[in-house]
């Protein structure tokens, strides 16, 4: 087992370095109090929610921006402030095997503790608080807007829910209490005290292995590989949430075979061959245009290499491909959940989720019968379905 590990001297001196560029003396004017922090005996505060461990003067943020020393307490800055809501497909989580074809309110904040050159939500999750997460709305508003409009789930997505962890949960709370499940879209760069506090309020979520190299955690994304491999273990034996993986493959830095077959014998052998993983295609954003976008012949050189490796459920996202967007049973290839795009098909599963051809069940949270709503995109104001 892996387990969370000191960043790196010279990570923290680019860490320091873009904090004391970021100092802000003035109060913070939606903050509200958080979990996992100390005070340190210079006067500085400690963030213990990420393996960043973010030291903190009086006025200053963290990494995430939107953590910060506030009257020497760490405080979340984006409490009930959101950069967007919509209600999308559950597919596009990527989820594949919890409750497919329903509808999920998406929404994130602004933020994010890890710093990949390739994001490709950068415009929200490098964005400042006040520039970016403007619409409010309240966790009760939230969850009544999800069941007003028939959504079965809200997902904490487009940056980490890591970062703004004291909402996500206020908001799985509501939901709850509501009946609507919860989704981390997650790196899974968490602490364990922090992942043990945040994923019970999840139901379920899908986890980003960006690599299987340190090295490209740490020149890539300014992050470890190792706190990631052990939250994905922690989530898949420890606890019951839904998990599935994704894998955005990048030209020439993290699609060789060597090091995509290391990374499904480390799937298949740690979270076993039920997990769903996704292959997702890269496009040039932020700070990595200069590299081409993923070939469809490198995602499907990757949906064979995990199937060979014996990954039972392997997919290719981001381009059409309803051959490898298709679940099959594992036990005897029937065709068992249809897909083009964001779209359901043929659905062949038994009511309690098994093959009607071999009987073999099938990994997932399946009800009778899927959703109908396709790949619409739905914007909306919470704040207008404030109970």
């Amino acid at each position: 087992m892996f387990i969370c590990q000191q960043v790196p001297r010279e990570e923290l001196a680019t860490i320091r370095a873009f904090q004391s560029g970021i100092m802000d003396h003035t109060a913070f004017p939606s903050a509200v109090a958080t979990r996992h922090w100390h005070a340190l005996a210079d006067g500085r505060v400690q963030c213990d929610a990420c393996p960043r461990f973010c030291r903190l003067r009086p006025g200053q943020r963290g990494l995430c921006y939107v953590r910060a020393n506030q009257d020497d307490a760490l405080v979340l800055t984006t409490w009930g402030r959101s950069s967007g809501f919509c209600i999308d497909p559950i597919e596009k989580k990527p989820l594949y095997h919890f409750l497919p074809g329903t509808p999920v309110l998406s929404f994130g904040t602004a933020g994010c503790n890890l710093a990949c050159r390739f994001c490709q939500n950068w415009d929200i999750s490098k964005s400042r608080d006040q520039h970016t997460a403007g619409d409010e709305a309240t966790p009760e508003a939230i969850a009544a807007a999800a069941r007003a409009l028939g959504a079965r789930s809200v997902a904490y997505t487009y940056n980490d829910p890591a970062v703004f962890f004291e909402y996500a949960v206020d908001v799985a709370a509501a939901c709850r209490a509501q009946g609507i499940a919860s989704v981390a879209v997650s790196a899974g760069y968490m602490t364990p005290a922090a992942r043990a506090d945040f994923f019970p309020a999840m139901d379920a979520a899908n986890v980003d292995l960006k690599a299987f190299s340190d090295d490209f955690y740490r020149s890539v994304c300014g992050a470890r590989l190792a706190p990631v491999l052990d939250t994905l273990c922690w989530l898949r034996h420890e606890t019951s949430v839904w998990l599935e993986i994704t894998t955005l493959l990048i030209p020439g830095r993290n699609d060789a075979d060597a090091e995509l077959e290391a990374m499904a014998r480390w799937v298949v052998d740690n979270l076993g061959p039920g997990v769903p993983w996704h292959f997702s295609a890269f496009h040039p954003d932020w700070k990595m245009r200069d590299l081409p976008p993923t070939p469809r012949a490198t995602l499907e050189r990757a949906h064979a290499i995990a199937r060979a490796h014996g990954v039972r459920h392997a997919y290719v996202g981001n381009v059409r491909d309803p051959r490898r967007s298709t679940t099959y049973c594992h036990a005897c290839e029937a065709p068992l959940i249809a897909r083009d795009g964001y779209r359901i098909g043929a659905w062949q599963l038994t009511a309690d989720g098994r093959c009607p051809r071999c009987g073999s069940a099938c990994a997932g949270r399946f009800e009778a019968q899927p959703g109908d709503w396709g790949p619409r995109r739905q914007p909306l104001r919470p704040g207008d379905f404030q109970p």
